[in-house]
């Protein structure tokens, strides 16, 4: 009996322990300025309309949801389907960037557009919502340095210089043709002129010679805004190594983990290749009774037989461990994908409410609150405070 009576009272106390740390999280998350390096908004309002500034049915973003989870400054993605290269890359942007204006437009209590550092700090300061831009690849640049100005006229703070293909940029890590074996000469170009006008370059899905080429180029620090850790994803080149992590590192960069678990474990790399692979066989078999629906069917029949091997808020903090491990924990953030990775995200973090969840995670783990800061946000915004300052001087 006595024994029985020990365990609740251990089991309370471990409760009220853990609900004391998230409480704790969400003040931190509520504290700090809280930066996410990409999240997917503009083309899924592209696809589907809806009003982020009110709750919404679909979607990981909306004003509720990132009020309750500390969400300060989620850069906005300027996304262009590597399709578009060429063909109307650059009209997809403007459009995309006036879907952004819109949401500012429609509830300026809630949101502001943000251009700089400064920006970020004083709408988190007033209680708003920052909305930074990022453009996730420069096939919009169109081979125009002009198209560069034009669009940080605009507000555009990053580039993501290339996406699933090669562009007239640079190569593509997804891309098994590398066309120029990294940056292409316009490439080259166009990191010396983001760097004077004060735009950061983003290195997320860069081909790894492409990476190397526009750090040692960049006279600034740059960000992977939605990169995870290819130690934990062997094999998959659009994760960072060790090596590219301490390169980066070592120019002051940073690098914002992606939550999707694509991302984050090699389990769900193997079970979307082995998913692939069946759905082409299907395909294959079908021939041509082949329907939309039938393919709908499978996928869903599918994931019933094979469930997908979500990743956890332990993998999400397994990648920053290692991170800080390596370089230190000033060259950390969070770059979420919201939006972005469909239903693969970690148990945990499924929607912008969720960060308070990961905080707690990190405190569990030991991380004091003056490095979580820095993680959350502090990080990302340095570099910004960086490449403003030296456009400043050019």
């Amino acid at each position: 009996m006595k024994a029985l009576v020990l365990f609740s009272i251990l089991c309370a106390l471990s409760v009220t322990a853990i609900a004391d740390t998230l409480e704790q999280a969400r003040q931190i998350a509520q504290k700090y300025p809280l930066v996410d390096g990409h999240i997917d908004v503009p083309y899924r309002l592209q696809e589907a309309w809806a009003d982020v500034t009110q709750a919404t049915v679909d979607g990981d973003f909306d004003y509720p949801r990132a009020k309750a989870g500390g969400l300060d400054a989620p850069f906005m993605s300027i996304y262009i389907p590597a399709k578009l290269e060429g063909k109307g890359a650059k009209a997809l942007a403007d459009v995309l960037i006036d879907q952004v204006e819109a949401i500012a437009y429609r509830a300026p209590d809630k949101f502001a557009i943000a251009r700089t550092a400064a920006d970020i700090r004083a709408h988190h300061q007033a209680g708003k919502i920052s909305l930074p831009l990022g453009m996730e690849n420069g096939a919009a640049i169109e081979g125009d340095l002009k198209n560069l100005q034009h669009f940080y006229d605009r507000g555009v703070r990053y580039i993501t210089l290339t996406h699933s293909k090669a562009n007239h940029i640079s190569d593509s890590s997804y891309d098994k043709t590398k066309v120029w074996q990294g940056l292409s000469p316009f490439g080259v170009s166009l990191v010396k002129e983001m760097n004077r006008l004060g735009i950061m370059v983003d290195v997320s899905h860069v081909s790894d010679a492409a990476f190397y080429q526009a750090v040692e180029l960049s006279a600034v620090p740059v960000i992977a805004s939605h990169s995870s850790l290819r130690h934990f994803t062997p094999g998959l080149e659009r994760n960072v190594s060790d090596k590219m992590l301490k390169a980066m590192a070592k120019k002051g960069g940073v690098i914002m983990i992606n939550f999707g678990s694509y991302f984050l474990t090699k389990a769900a790399v193997e079970w979307s290749t082995a998913e692939d692979a069946a759905e082409k066989a299907f395909i294959a078999l079908q021939g041509e009774h082949l329907t939309d629906q039938a393919k709908a069917n499978f996928k869903r029949e599918y994931k019933q037989r094979f469930p997908y091997p979500f990743a956890t808020i332990d993998d999400v903090a397994d990648h920053i461990d290692r991170v800080v491990k390596l370089v230190g924990v000033d060259h950390v953030g969070l770059g979420s994908d919201y939006d972005g990775v469909g239903d693969s995200l970690p148990v945990g973090l499924k929607d912008a409410a969720s960060y308070p969840n990961l905080i707690a995670e990190l405190l569990t783990r030991g991380y004091k609150e003056r490095d979580i800061a820095k993680i959350m946000g502090g990080n990302v915004l340095r570099v910004m405070e960086a490449v403003e300052a030296y456009a400043a001087k050019q």
